[in-house]
């Protein structure tokens, strides 16, 4: 017969047990979830069974239901905080162009988005090619995957080894003058002088398109890709059998681009005087390569393999 210590005894031990199999179980569950969401079990299932899996990486996130949170959020502080909207894909959605506001700070927002998607003819004085900010910055600087504004905007200031000093937004704005709309060449030999209205609606258009994404975050598709180095190498060889066969319909068989009845450029230049200078960040073949993978053909992202994009991005 048991005695009271022995109750209290057996029942510690039992409450033990228990617990060290719900922590086995969390644990277990916690270990299985996170392997359920990087994606192995998909590409497992699709190596052997040959058929695709996709599997969301996020909820989503609407800007409605931002909106509606912080309307929530202000009345009440007890409310749940606003989370940044992304979509099933788990990007970052930046608001859309029929979101842009009334008034001078709606202005500012259209202004800016001129500047970036026609910089030639918006600020000719200081640009020294063909060029315009959204030829490498896509659909207006939106696009995931290819260096979004929305991204860079949350990112300065920031140190940057390039220059090896803290560069604000101002900055970086000013070296891409700098380097891929190649100044030098322009009229004014310069890029537009600090304090310039020219910044201050670019970043403007930037802020807007960053609302909602906290300062400092690096969400997905912040960037361009980074395409690791293929053990081959890359050939120059290859690489322009890549460009006939995929980049020249739109870039021109000589890189120069091609251009409308009208004269304006439809499809940027890829090398040459119209086209950026040695200092600009696609002048790097790892860049180069990253932005064409996850980018090129327009319209058919990732349709290269990761060997295609680094010949392709030497060659050119």
């Amino acid at each position: 017969m048991m005695n009271n210590g022995d109750r209290r005894s057996a029942h510690t031990g039992t409450l033990r047990r228990a617990g060290y199999a719900a922590g086995l179980g969390i644990l277990l569950f916690s270990a299985g979830y996170g392997i359920y969401e990087s994606g192995v079990i998909g590409r497992l299932y699709s190596a052997i069974s040959g058929k695709t899996v996709t599997i969301p990486s996020a909820a989503p996130y609407s800007r409605a239901d931002m909106e509606a949170a912080r309307k929530a959020y202000a009345k009440d502080a007890k409310a749940s905080a606003p989370g940044m909207p992304v979509g099933a894909d788990g990007y970052y959605i930046p608001p859309a162009e029929d979101d842009i506001p009334k008034g001078p700070y709606g202005d500012a927002i259209r202004r800016g988005m001129k500047i970036f998607t026609d910089t030639g003819a918006m600020v000719k004085d200081h640009v020294g090619n063909s060029l315009a900010c959204a030829n490498c910055h896509l659909d207006s600087g939106r696009r995931e995957n290819a260096a979004p504004m929305w991204a860079a905007y949350a990112s300065y200031p920031a140190f940057r080894s390039k220059t090896g000093t803290i560069s604000t937004l101002e900055d970086r704005i000013m070296g891409c003058f700098t380097y891929s709309m190649n100044a030098q060449a322009s009229s004014s030999g310069k890029p537009p002088p600090a304090g310039s209205d020219v910044y201050r609606d670019l970043m403007t258009y930037m802020a807007w398109m960053a609302d909602g994404l906290p300062a400092g975050n690096k969400p997905r598709g912040a960037l361009y890709p980074k395409v690791a180095k293929p053990k081959d190498d890359y050939d120059v060889g290859r690489g322009l059998a890549v460009y006939q066969q995929n980049c020249a319909l739109c870039h021109g068989p000589n890189g120069q681009g091609t251009r409308e009845a009208n004269g304006k450029m439809r499809f940027p230049p890829l090398w040459g005087a119209e086209s950026y200078n040695w200092g600009a960040g696609m002048a790097r073949i790892d860049t180069a390569a990253g932005f064409i993978w996850a980018n090129m053909p327009l319209g058919k992202p990732y349709s290269l393999t990761e060997q295609e994009a680094w010949d392709v991005a030497a060659f050119i």
